[in-house]
């Protein structure tokens, strides 16, 4: 989510493209901590290599330079989770509100909340992830079967409250009331359409933005339980899948209606990752660590990985 589908496809961009200009990223350390007990979920990369992560314990948002590992606390969280984020051109953050049915955008400089939207008082509500392009914010409910669309306007502006739009999901999916559903989200190669992954059952679902009707992804036998963030570098789609620990890497066709499991990526550094986002060669992840007791002094770290 530029120009103002050049500039909002530029925002998606802007970590991958820095990242390649930048030849020194192999310097760069592949694994860095973060504040003991702050229990991270998303991350997005932005302009001179600050990666930012944001709290799903209180909604803290943390930076953090990719050059050094160091970092700090830029804007304090409501008190609800800050989940999966996305950055823009303008240094704007857009961030998901888990159980706060809400979504927010914070200026990366100066932390401050530029914006704030409500999206549902329903409950459950689980805001888990948010995709820029064809001038809006996207984000996606793991408990609610919709999406949630902020039309931006034609300068890139924050619109009020009353523009937001929910989308009701049709179609292949089958909205499971105990599990999450709708997790990470990106569009197709072409642009045209949504892609999200459904954490429940594994399958990615294309989604018309404009009717909420999905379409299953054909992957063949593949399926991509415990999916969590995704990642598209032109066909080239990664999905996190967290509890197992590993990234699946396929290549799908243009209009995001089939796709091949081509590999996967693992770690011994992996310990429950959940979002991803591109720097030059390598693909940086949150360890959630969905499987340790969390306390006060709970380590958590972020790992890279080639691409």
């Amino acid at each position: 989510m530029l120009g103002l589908s050049g500039l909002l496809l530029g925002s998606l961009t802007t970590s991958a493209s820095a990242g390649s200009a930048s030849s020194h990223a192999p310097q760069f350390p592949v694994h860095f901590d973060l504040p003991a007990g702050f229990q991270p979920e998303g991350i997005a990369i932005g302009r001179a290599s600050k990666a930012y992560f944001g709290s799903r314990l209180d909604g803290d948002i943390y930076a953090a330079d990719l050059r050094t590992g160091k970092g700090r606390v830029i804007s304090e969280g409501p008190g609800t989770a800050s989940l999966g984020m996305k950055t823009d051109q303008r240094g704007r953050l857009f961030v998901a509100g888990g159980g706060g049915g809400n979504g927010r955008v914070i200026d990366t400089g100066t932390g401050r909340v530029l914006a704030s939207y409500t999206f549902t008082t329903a409950t459950p509500t689980f805001v888990n992830d948010v995709i820029l392009r064809n001038g809006s914010a996207w984000f996606t409910d793991s408990r609610q079967p919709v999406l949630y669309q902020v039309p931006l306007g034609r300068d890139g502006r924050l619109p009020e409250q009353s523009a937001v739009r929910t989308i009701p999901l049709s179609g292949d999916y089958v909205h499971n009331p105990v599990s999450n559903n709708a997790n990470g989200i990106s569009f197709t190669p072409d642009g045209r359409a949504l892609i999200v992954v459904q954490s429940a059952t594994g399958f990615l679902l294309r989604v018309d933005p404009r009717t909420g009707v999905t379409q299953r992804v054909d992957l063949g036998t593949a399926l991509m339980t415990a999916g969590d963030g995704l990642w598209l570098s032109g066909n080239t789609l990664y999905v996190v899948q967290n509890r197992l620990n590993k990234i699946a890497v396929l290549d799908l066709n243009q209009s995001g209606t089939r796709g091949t499991l081509v590999r996967e990526i693992t770690s011994t550094d992996f310990d429950v990752p959940t979002t991803i986002a591109v720097f030059g060669g390598r693909l940086y992840l949150p360890n959630a660590r969905f499987t340790t007791p969390t306390t006060p002094t709970t380590p958590y770290w972020v790992t890279a990985v080639n691409r």
